[in-house]
């Protein structure tokens, strides 16, 4: 799933300065998208290659959920003080730590010879992909002039993220069958070195001023704490949810979360300002879009285990198959900035939802035996193309309030909130498949778990709808008031912190 542009209108401050002529704009624009589009290839690449990791590593079931999770929760965690350490540390320098950490920790991971191998590296890949993608947007704003080309410029790195979304399919079934599935890890490496050598030689540093420091014990509470809450929900697969195994993570993880809130509400410059929920457009809108995710998220995971374990797809006809739903994405979050303005954003998010929730409903019908245009296509179709309606709106409606230099900060919760949903839902997911197939490796188990997955994905759905018809605010409230609610809110959190 393709993060949405997070602007921040800060001024630029030269770091440094050179003698080296300034390089060509377009050269800018492809050095950034290329880091975007490794960031997003990496959160659906590795679906197609689970089994085949599954095989040779000895994964056990958690451990095939980990392999996605362990890059999604520190990608979450620490996206935002990524953005934060641009903001401090310049831009350019944050692009080449977080490209080569992520370069790096890729070879690891292609080169893991044990489960607890891979999934180190995938964690260290998602830390990196946290450092490195805020910067790949601030990189190209500040190089691309206002109005049109920066529009341009904004429209070509966000089609470049959702094609990095949908070619993850294709591009790991690709690799796998010609292969194997640790070329899914080892392509980002002459990929990554080749973009840092371009990111060294040809890009400026800058930074925004300011002066904030960077949140390091929010985003790590954060993250410890989403892990911690995801492993006891792995947990109840084996041990069910009253035993010692399961509750004392599940607490623990609780309590991180609260030391966070708690880290939040009395830190000078939070990872997470707590004062900006005090909006309603703000609150409504990352709550529709954790839900979103939580449901979402999963839909790649189980429709790759589907075609590949219940149908006998290879590798590359699995990633083949779901290219339709893969541009099904895009073309909703296309169509949906056209629609907005005659349905506006609220309408638009809840018509995406019902879409989506259609499409899990659809797909919960799946069967040992199912053909491939009714029980992949046609129903995958409407899940992405109702995820891709519903995306663009709640992040409009959530920086609606926003003024223009805060929009940033607000964008980026969206993104937070989303991946966050989608990694504690997946542990969620994966347990209720897992305890209605009762253990059993037959294609009809495995399709009564998966089904009664994708039921329940409908069920979130249609609940995310009926919040975001009853919280999200209508029409153009947040532009009306000049972000002045935003202003007041702002006021109060100062008066606070005295």
């Amino acid at each position: 799933m393709t993060p949405m542009p997070t602007l921040r209108a800060a001024e630029e401050i030269p770091l440094s300065r050179s003698r080296r002529p300034a390089p060509p704009t377009w050269l800018v624009v492809a050095l950034a998208c290329a880091g975007q589009f490794l960031v997003v290839l990496d959160v659906s690449v590795v679906n197609v290659a689970l089994p085949s990791m599954r095989s040779d590593l000895g994964l056990s079931a958690p451990g095939l959920q980990w392999v996605v999770n362990a890059y999604t929760i520190a990608f979450a965690g620490f996206m935002l003080l990524g953005g934060r350490a641009g903001d401090l540390y310049g831009r350019k320098l944050m692009f080449l730590v977080g490209l080569a950490l992520f370069t790096l920790a890729s070879l690891a991971g292609g080169l893991a010879q044990a489960e607890w191998q891979l999934l180190a590296a995938r964690a260290v890949q998602g830390l990196g992909a946290a450092v490195l993608a805020p910067s790949t947007l601030t990189i190209l704003t500040s190089a691309v002039p206002e109005g049109a080309p920066r529009a341009r410029a904004i429209a070509t790195w966000t089609a470049v993220g959702g094609g990095g979304g949908a070619a993850g399919g294709l591009v790991g079934g690709l690799l796998v069958d010609g292969l194997n599935w640790r070329w899914v890890l080892l392509i980002n490496v002459p990929i990554g070195a080749l973009v840092l050598a371009g990111a060294l030689f040809w890009l400026t540093e800058g930074r925004a001023g300011g002066g904030r420091r960077p949140d390091l014990p929010g985003a790590v509470l954060v993250t410890a704490g989403l892990a911690t809450l995801a492993y006891g929900i792995v947990q109840t697969e084996a041990e069910g949810w009253a035993s010692v195994a399961t509750l004392v993570p599940l607490a623990g993880g609780a309590a991180l979360i609260g030391l966070f809130l708690l880290v939040e509400a009395r830190a000078k410059a939070p990872l997470m300002p707590l004062g900006l929920f005090r909006l309603r457009s703000v609150s409504s809108a990352n709550v529709a879009m954790f839900l979103c995710g939580s449901a979402m998220f999963c839909m790649w995971f189980f429709m790759t285990l589907y075609a590949q374990n219940v149908l006998g797809y290879t590798p590359l006809e699995a990633g083949l198959a779901l290219v339709p739903s893969s541009l099904a994405v895009i073309l909703g979050s296309k169509a949906a900035p056209r629609i907005m303005p005659v349905l506006g954003a609220r309408n638009v998010a809840v018509t995406g939802a019902l879409v989506a929730a259609a499409g899990f409903g659809w797909q919960s019908t799946m069967s040992a035996d199912g053909a491939y245009v009714t029980t992949i296509m046609l129903p995958g179709v409407l899940m992405m193309l109702g995820a891709g309606l519903s995306a663009t709106p709640l992040a409009a409606v959530a920086t609606s309030g926003a003024r223009p230099e805060d929009a940033g900060l607000v964008s980026g919760l969206v993104n937070t909130s989303r991946t966050m949903g989608g990694s504690l839902g997946l542990s969620v997911m994966a347990t209720i498949a897992a305890a209605r197939s009762g253990g059993e490796a037959s294609a009809e188990a495995l399709t009564e778990g998966y089904a009664l997955v994708f039921r329940t994905g409908c069920l979130v759905l249609l609940g995310g709808a009926v919040l975001m018809r009853v919280w999200l605010p209508g029409g153009s409230a947040g532009p009306r008031d000049g972000g002045g609610g935003w202003e007041r809110v702002r006021r109060r959190v100062r008066v606070r912190r005295g």
